[in-house]
């Protein structure tokens, strides 16, 4: 009995002592965050402490350390990893090093739900299945049927929508708007099917577990990157915490792909009207010998383009207006230019046509600077090969994971200068009125190197579809006093959504 008390005192001892120094470092380091590798633990009690700020905590920590920090997981856990802000370093390991990293077997275990597609795939299996998609994206009957696709929500459902909101005096949650909108577009150019997740009256708006599905697996899947690989194995076992509502997203959203398949396989013998398009049709009829592409194939396909297609575009419009409602003066220079250069002269309305959205750069600018602060996917994780020394320095060791940070490479002053954190669209114009380009391994948003997005024009296309006649028709305030963070997940969303009083302008 003793020994046992002895023992019972010497622990609460240890515990305390270590406590009292954790507390007094946080005191004397709270306006400079350094982690602390501890014993066996490594830096996870920052990242638990932290976690709900991720982003920013991660920008300062980079900042802090010259661009590149080394992140010590817990012992035997294999979640330490590298993570860089330093254009130099990713563009060392994106393209003049691309052979030497891929993604690597944990990430195809933290994304299994979306199983065997492109962005899982590595070398020759990513080269072949990129390939496919370039040749089919790059058609002008799948360009053509794109834009008329956005430009017939636009007209039919989004501002209709908008109009019935402004009229009744309501609020909505523009980020639930864009992601209804992108989710229909993305079924429509994939499956030739329109789920009408947007109606054009508010009435009519009404809760849908699939389309809601998305986000949440999100959210879970950033999760899976900082915490043991067992743990979270452990709870997708038991069917309990953050895994349980993953399972019940998965059984949603793979619910409505399969039906959906299973439609489109009963009709794959149907002549087609020829200005519809459909993207599994065309991947079946390019698969590079696979034959008849199987239903699960198809599924992984399917949730791949709903990840592209609808999540980051939905992210990329929920920021941009944010900031240009907060910004009054970059919202009337928009207003104007559209006034300028994209008006038609029946019923002033916006010209959808993309010689006249070019015209808009300064539009583009407030886009791109919109993108530059609010990347939508904030972080990408890749796995070296062999050893290697990055041109920071810093030794990879074979095997290692090596995470660059879009969101915090947008905010640092060595890229973008002092002025880093204003959003300003013209950084983006040169003195004649043209757009600057800016190297792809500075501004990140659409990845670089090889595996940089496909057809980026196409999403600025979209977004300035949409952006041009909403902020014409219509003056958009941020609710009072509604709070706007990122929402911690491989998205980069909104974490209270994003509520706003629609007015007609």
């Amino acid at each position: 009995m003793f020994m046992l008390q002895s023992c019972n005192i010497v622990g609460f001892v240890a515990i305390s002592i270590l406590f009292f120094i954790y507390i007094h470092y946080r005191r004397r380091n709270r306006d400079e965050i350094v982690p602390i590798n501890w014993p066996i633990i490594g830096m996870l009690p920052t990242v638990v402490h932290y976690v709900s700020d991720s982003h920013y905590i991660t920008t300062l920590i980079l900042k802090r350390h010259g661009g590149t920090f080394r992140f010590e997981g817990p012992w035997f856990t294999n979640t330490s990893f590298i993570g860089t802000s330093d254009p130099t370093n990713v563009d060392h390991v994106t393209n003049k090093n691309f052979g030497n990293y891929g993604k690597g077997s944990n990430f195809k275990e933290i994304i299994d739900v979306l199983g065997s597609s492109i962005l899982s795939f590595d070398f020759h299996e990513w080269k072949q299945e990129r390939t496919m998609y370039k040749l089919i994206l790059k058609r002008k009957s799948f360009q053509n049927f794109f834009q008329q696709s956005v430009q017939k929500k636009v007209e039919n459902c989004l501002l209709p929508f908008l109009n019935d909101v402004s009229e009744a005096g309501a609020q909505v949650d523009l980020q639930d708007v864009f992601n209804r909108f992108t989710f229909d577009i993305t079924c429509t150019f994939t499956f030739g099917f329109d789920p009408n997740c947007l109606p054009n009256k508010f009435s009519e708006l009404r809760e849908i577990a699939y389309q809601n599905s998305l986000p949440l697996m999100e959210e879970v899947m950033l999760y899976r990157h900082f915490i043991p690989t067992w743990l979270w194995k452990l709870q997708k076992w038991l069917n309990v915490g953050q895994e349980k509502k993953f399972k019940v997203a998965q059984e949603n959203i793979d619910r409505f792909l399969y039906e959906r398949i299973s439609t489109y396989s009963n009709r794959r013998g149907e002549e087609m009207d020829e200005c519809y398009f459909d993207l599994l049709k065309e991947l079946t009829k390019e698969g590079y010998g696979r034959g008849e592409m199987s239903e699960k194939y198809m599924r992984d396909t399917a949730i791949t383009l709903l990840i592209a297609g609808n999540s980051t575009i939905s992210s990329g419009l929920s920021w941009f207006f944010w900031l240009v409602s907060t910004h009054p003066v970059v919202q009337a220079r928009i207003i104007q230019e559209i006034k300028e250069n994209c008006l038609t002269q029946y019923d002033n309305c916006i010209s959808s046509r993309e010689e006249d959205l070019n015209k808009l750069v300064y539009l583009h600018g407030a886009l791109c600077e919109a993108l530059r602060l609010y990347p939508p996917i904030p972080f990408e994780h890749i796995c070296s090969v062999k050893s290697d020394i990055l041109p920071s320095g810093d030794h990879v060791s074979q095997n290692t994971r090596l995470m660059y940070s879009l969101y915090a490479m947008g905010r640092m002053e060595q890229i973008w200068g002092e002025d880093c954190m204003e959003f300003k669209p013209e950084r983006w114009l040169s003195d004649k009125g043209h757009i600057i380009h800016v190297p792809s391994y500075k501004f990140i948003a659409f990845n670089t190197g090889p595996r940089s997005c496909l057809r980026k024009d196409i999403g600025f296309v979209q977004m300035k579809m949409v952006a041009a006649p909403i902020l014409f028709k219509f003056h958009i305030h941020v609710a009072e006093g509604h709070p706007v963070t990122p929402r911690i997940s491989i998205i980069l969303r909104m974490k209270h959504d994003f509520l706003r009083n629609e007015y007609w302008a």
